[in-house]
């Protein structure tokens, strides 16, 4: 590219020769002159053009800075006799209220004291009236409200005279009365609006009788008058005075209303001087203001500014036109200049390095970054042929070769691979492409050749593609399916091995495991060219949210799965979903195996229990077995002798078939007992389920002189469990009671066990608590955590699964259980067993106790 040139040089410059003749004169070079000639042409001609312009602005500038602080001042000076006027205006008015005030406190006092009466209190109300006009009304009201005595100015509206015995309500003395009975001093209102516009301000004086509130003296000033009467009269000469309340509206008085058409925008222009102040001691619901008057219109002021204006006006015009010429000038020099230094930066700041060649193979031209690039400068560069100094010795009959096809136009449009050696001896790795060098004629001549580093790219490809093939060998190596399908499709994104073996490469296998599992994706869509269904929703809540999983059977495949899905964001954007399906068979076959397990557990302690217990079932059969028989004999003894009536021979078979009963319910309750079942739930009664337990547990604990005592709360919610269940844990642990008191050998006296059931609530939870309190040896404080291992037992026949037992099955109804000791002193008193079950809300079934272990 040509230099860029300048238009004309500074010879061709009328200023630059008047100054060079003045520099000839003149014997020095004072500063100023050294700085002129160190500015460009350009400059010069617009510094020198701008000159009379700028002496222009400053000139009517200072005009209209000096009229702006003159008239400012005189602004200032009137704003401060607004403000002195209006304050000595406030003062007159807050003094004359201030002596209405005592004259009506005078006249209240004289009420409270009973020195006056409604004849008197007439009197003086009319001669304060006459002597101050603004007075409009004075009333004399009792503690109800009611007027006592009252006289209204004769010039008083209408709607504003009270009569005798009238009752005021809250609205016509605007909350003012109330605030004078509570706070016990003098109060204003704010003014209230009366007929004519007239507004009205009250003044409330209590009375007070003994110390106890007695009403008000009321007095009510008309707002005009206060104005009229209350104000100076060369104030209002002066000024335009008006009385406003809290909102600004004018309640007495008149303001000026600005004109549109005044010049209020210069900043010398007559405004009108204004003040306002709230009127003490009625505070902030009266306000006094006070404008100036306007006494002329500005027009000597604003035709001198005008007229300036429009001189400095023509003068820049004349200006301007002997300035386009160099504007045109200095903009064709600057556009030169601009599109010079761009050019500069764009090849000084490429990240790509260019390199240029001419048509025989020789380097005309490389930028910065190509020499970073390499560590070769560009004087070392510029003008070398084949072999170049960055060619690596081992490849260089390929790059020459790959030279020659350049030149020969034959390389490859989308680039090709190198190795580059840096001045130092390094190698990088840099992909170059090379197109054809044009010049603005439209003829070849040379080739461009762009080089960029993909030395960190390549790594990273690289290491990317050795994690990818890791992370695909550990999915493959998962004896889980994985399966990634977007939502409302059978499309499979991603499929490891074993997916593959057991579904196939069709989405179906996926669809079936989402289907089976209760997580139903959105349903496909017909059209072909349609986004999926989630297209434009928010899809953060479900990315975020925490894996679902289920148990599902697969008949096809005869494996028992456990199903994780989750929602994900695809590669592409699109919302798809995660499936990992494992094989459970084995943990379910072991499942099914430990609860058949734990049932005959169950089973096996309860006849265990009832063989425990044998010799006092017996016992207990042995007595209603020994009266049948003794009844029996009887009847046969008597009717041989014939000395039995119908009716004794009624009464005896009756008692006999009570006994025959009661042997009856002990053995079915054994048999239901010890009855081998699958688990129940139901809602079954707790006072139903403690007194079984009870019928077989007392027959032991009676034959071992153990006193048992029971608490059951009334009205207890039924309980969603299997009965039989919770009444072998009770009878287990009113029997291990019993066995504990036998070992401590009590006294007969001391011999008890205490079954106690009620409410619980515990972090909002409702629940039923069994708790069994027994006055045995208790257990062990070395062994209270692990008395509920499997096989471990304190006694030295036990077979440690009794308290296993008990844990499952409370736990299996999701409930809980603890034991504790009860302590006399220092000494062991006992133990309780507590467990608490919660109380269903809804049917729902009860999980099998999982088997010792």
């Amino acid at each position: 590219m040509p230099p860029a040139t300048a238009p004309d040089s500074p010879a061709d410059s009328p200023v630059a020769a008047t100054l060079r003749g003045a520099r000839a004169l003149a014997g020095g070079t004072p500063w100023w002159q050294r700085w002129w000639r160190r500015l460009p042409p350009a400059r010069q001609d617009r510094f020198a053009t701008l000159g009379p312009l700028l002496a222009v602005l400053l000139f009517m500038g200072a005009i209209v800075v000096a009229i702006s602080y003159l008239r400012l001042e005189e602004r200032d000076r009137e704003q401060e006799a607004v403000t002195r006027d209006v304050e000595y205006a406030q003062q007159r008015l807050r003094l004359r209220l201030l002596e209405r005030q005592e004259q009506l406190m005078r006249l209240a006092r004289e009420i409270s004291n009973r020195e006056i009466d409604r004849a008197e209190f007439a009197f003086q109300a009319e001669t304060l009236i006459s002597q101050y006009p603004e007075l409009l009304s004075i009333s004399w009201v009792d503690a109800r409200r009611k007027i006592v005595a009252t006289y209204a100015s004769p010039s008083a509206p209408s709607a504003q005279t009270r009569s005798v015995d009238q009752v005021l309500s809250a609205a016509e003395t605007d909350g003012s009365y109330d605030l004078a009975r509570d706070l016990r001093q003098p109060i204003y209102s704010r003014p209230m609006p009366g007929e004519q516009d007239q507004s009205v301000l009250m003044l409330q004086v209590p009375l007070s009788e003994q110390g106890r509130f007695a009403g008000v003296v009321m007095g009510e000033y008309l707002v005009d008058g206060l104005l009229r009467f209350g104000i100076p009269p060369e104030v209002m000469a002066r000024y335009a005075v008006a009385l406003l309340d809290d909102r600004q509206q004018v309640l007495a008085g008149t303001l000026q209303q600005p004109n549109s058409r005044e010049l209020n925008w210069l900043p010398w222009s007559r405004q009108a001087m204004h003040h306002d102040v709230p009127v003490s001691p009625v505070g902030n619901g009266l306000i006094l203001k006070a404008q100036g008057y306007r006494t002329s219109q500005d027009v000597v002021g604003s035709g001198f500014v005008l007229i300036i204006g429009a001189l400095s006006a023509l003068t820049v015009w004349m200006l301007v036109a002997s300035w386009r010429h160099t504007r045109r000038r200095v903009q064709t020099q600057q556009a030169l200049v601009a599109e010079t230094n761009f050019r500069r930066a764009m090849e000084n700041s490429m990240l790509t390095g260019m390199r240029a060649l001419d048509i025989q193979g020789r380097i005309t031209y490389v930028n910065p970054a190509f020499c970073l690039m390499t560590g070769w400068s560009e004087s070392e560069l510029v003008g070398r042929t084949a072999p170049f100094p960055y060619w690596p010795d081992d490849d260089v009959d390929i790059l020459a070769s790959r030279l020659d096809d350049e030149l020969r136009g034959r390389s490859t449009p989308g680039g090709f691979e190198v190795r580059v050696k840096r001045k130092d001896g390094s190698l990088f790795d840099a992909r170059m492409y090379v197109s054809p060098l044009i010049d603005p004629n439209g003829q070849q001549t040379g080739w461009m050749t762009s080089m960029t580093d993909i030395t960190e790219p390549k790594r990273i490809r690289e290491e990317l593609s050795a994690s990818y093939e890791r992370f695909t060998t550990v999915l493959e190596s998962l004896d889980a399916t994985v399966s990634v399908a977007p939502l409302g499709s059978e499309e499979v994104l991603f499929a490891n091995k074993m997916y593959r073996q057991w579904f196939g490469p069709s989405g179906r296998g996926h669809r079936t495991l989402v289907d089976l599992a209760g997580v139903e994706p959105a349903a496909p869509s017909d059209d072909l060219d349609a986004v999926d269904s989630f297209a434009g929703m928010p899809t953060d809540p479900l990315t975020d949210a925490g894996a679902e999983s289920a148990e599902i059977y697969i008949e096809s495949l005869g494996k028992w799965l456990e199903v994780r899905t989750r929602y994900l964001t695809w590669v592409d954007g699109r919302l798809a979903q995660l499936v990992i399906a494992s094989d459970i068979t084995p943990r379910r076959h072991a499942e099914e195996q430990a609860a058949r397990q734990n049932e005959r557990a169950q089973t096996a302690s309860r006849l265990i229990t009832m063989g425990e217990m044998a010799s006092s079932v017996a016992h207990e059969l042995n007595q209603p077995l020994t009266a049948i028989s003794n009844y029996c004999n009887g009847m046969i003894s008597r009717v041989q002798k014939q000395q039995i009536s119908e009716e004794d021979l009624l009464g005896a078979l009756e008692k006999t078939a009570r006994q025959a009963q009661r042997a009856g319910q002990i053995i079915q309750r054994i048999k239901a007992f010890v009855k081998r079942s699958e688990p129940n739930p139901t809602l079954s009664d707790v006072a139903t389920m403690v007194s079984n337990a009870l019928e077989l547990a007392e027959i032991e604990l009676r034959r071992h002189q153990i006193r048992v005592t029971t608490y059951v709360a009334a009205r207890l919610p039924p309980l969603l469990v299997d009965p039989i269940l919770i009444e072998q844990v009770l009878i287990n642990l009113l029997k291990n009671g019993g066995e504990s008191i036998q070992l401590a050998q009590r006294a007969p006296g001391q011999r008890f066990i205490e079954l106690r059931v009620g409410p619980r609530h515990e972090d909002g939870i409702a629940s039923v608590e069994f708790a069994i309190t027994d006055s045995g040896s208790g257990v062990p404080a070395d062994m209270l955590e692990r008395i509920y291992e499997a096989f471990y037992s304190t006694k030295a026949e036990g077979m440690g699964i009794g308290l296993k037992l008990c844990r499952s099955i409370v736990e299996s109804h999701h409930g809980r259980m603890k034991v504790e000791n009860i302590y006399n002193g220092g000494a062991v008193a006992g133990c309780c067993f507590s467990f608490w079950i919660p109380v269903a809300q809804s049917p729902a079934p009860v999980e099998r106790p999982s088997a010792p272990r």
